[in-house]
């Protein structure tokens, strides 16, 4: 009698069950890159695909704080089909899991049970898909074409001619999966795959008996128009999925095509959630008299005017921050709005600005005077490097680092000599 493999999502992303939720994103992204189909020789193509599918599950899971601690105390038993937390036909991985290491039986409950459950889905299509800003705040319809295997139409995915008897697989004696040896660790583990001779069929044609359309492989490549709809405010890591328009394989519901959105980096904006923050040049005299313009160009081509200051006689220093509410990032199924934060960097003249002495003084009469000078016993008047860099600063310590560093003594004390 088989059982459900038992799988660790933990183990899935080669992470600690303590991992933060940067580290299970960062380790997500390595698993997702290492078992990309895409990545990978054609061969072990079929295999990567279900890796990646265990992947974005585990992800999908261990991210969302809730299912997280769902996992934590229930395990996979607590979630459907769908990776949702509730009873059901039992979770993907199940499926997952058999592709990758058969049931549960066979001797000494090792892995590789002689009748591996097939998927009921094909595996999903999963794949990145770069969105500009501007596309994420204003929305986007994109229409693409899809190449793709369906079901053969002249053999309606039988793989041979009409009144032809397929012939029974004598590789794996019509299981249609075969056990392995596999290294695991330093050991060999009993592993079952389907079989390469009739494609985990269990029976193939000969030349003469296959479908003269698809050649025996009972799907034929068939090119369509699809088309996804990005949300206004949709943003890194959300998926659009258009359900059914995967692969389709014999016996099985069609898998879905999942795009991953991945945000790509702005020359002029950068996002928190909701919000969005831009440095604004204000020029010396601008922050001091004020002015009345447009001080940056927003996602979707409006200018944005400042005009400063509200209150006659106030200044803007640099690093101050203007806060633009409702000018944000649009918030999904909603019509409110982020805010936007500009940051204020004062350009003071360069080198080619050359004003008069009278000028100068002008300027010296009018701007706030010093503070109160430093008093001191002695008084040095010393020469300086107007160019200087603070990458320079502590690089001449003997030490070979700053003496301001001691993160690696931390906690640890100076024993002192004991007054006698």
């Amino acid at each position: 009698m088989s059982t459900k493999v038992d799988v660790d999502l933990y183990e899935v992303l080669g992470i600690s069950n303590s991992a933060s939720k940067d580290e299970i994103r960062k380790a997500y992204r390595k698993a997702a890159l290492a078992s990309h189909p895409d990545k990978v020789p054609e061969a072990e193509r079929e295999e990567a695909e279900v890796r990646f599918k265990a992947v974005q599950e585990a992800y999908d899971i261990l991210y969302d704080e809730e299912k997280r601690e769902i996992y934590d105390t229930h395990g996979m038993g607590a979630f459907n089909g769908s990776g949702e937390p509730g009873m059901g036909a039992g979770p993907d991985l199940d499926d997952i899991l058999a592709q990758m290491f058969g049931g549960m039986g066979g001797m000494g409950g090792m892995p590789g049970g002689p009748h591996a459950r097939k998927p009921r889905k094909s595996p999903n299509e999963e794949q990145k898909y770069e969105v500009r800003l501007e596309d994420l705040y204003k929305g986007k319809t994109v229409k693409f074409a899809s190449t793709k295997n369906v079901i053969c139409s002249l053999c309606h995915g039988k793989g041979g001619k009409e009144r032809a008897t397929a012939r029974k697989c004598a590789t794996c004696d019509g299981e249609g999966y075969k056990q392995i040896l596999r290294p695991m660790g330093q050991f060999l583990s009993p592993t079952t795959v389907a079989c390469s001779t009739c494609k985990g069929a269990g029976d193939y044609f000969v030349d003469k008996d296959k479908c003269k359309k698809c050649k025996g492989q009972k799907t034929t490549e068939a090119k369509k128009m699809l088309e996804i709809y990005i949300p206004r405010g949709a943003r890194e890591g959300d998926k659009i999925i258009l359900e059914g328009e995967a692969d389709q394989v014999p016996g099985q519901e069609p898998g879905d095509i999942v795009f991953h959105l991945v945000e790509e980096e702005h020359s002029t904006f950068r996002r928190a959630g909701a919000d969005l923050t831009a440095t604004i040049d204000v020029t010396l005299a601008e922050a001091l008299t004020g002015f009345s313009r447009v001080v940056v160009k927003h996602l979707d081509g409006r200018g944005i005017e400042i005009q400063h200051p509200k209150t006659p006689g106030e200044v803007l220093s640099p690093g101050q921050v203007l806060k633009v509410p409702g000018e944000g990032m649009p918030i999904k199924r909603g019509d409110a709005r982020g805010d936007l934060y500009l940051v204020v960097n004062i350009k003071f003249p360069d080198a080619k600005w050359k004003p008069n002495a009278a000028v100068l003084e002008q300027l010296r009469d009018i701007l706030p005077k010093p503070d109160t000078p430093i008093q001191a016993d002695t008084v040095d008047e010393v020469e300086f490097d107007p160019k200087g860099s603070l990458d320079d600063f502590g690089a001449h310590d003997p030490e070979g680092g700053s003496a301001w560093e001691d993160d690696d003594d931390e906690g640890e004390t100076t024993a002192q000599c004991a007054t006698q």
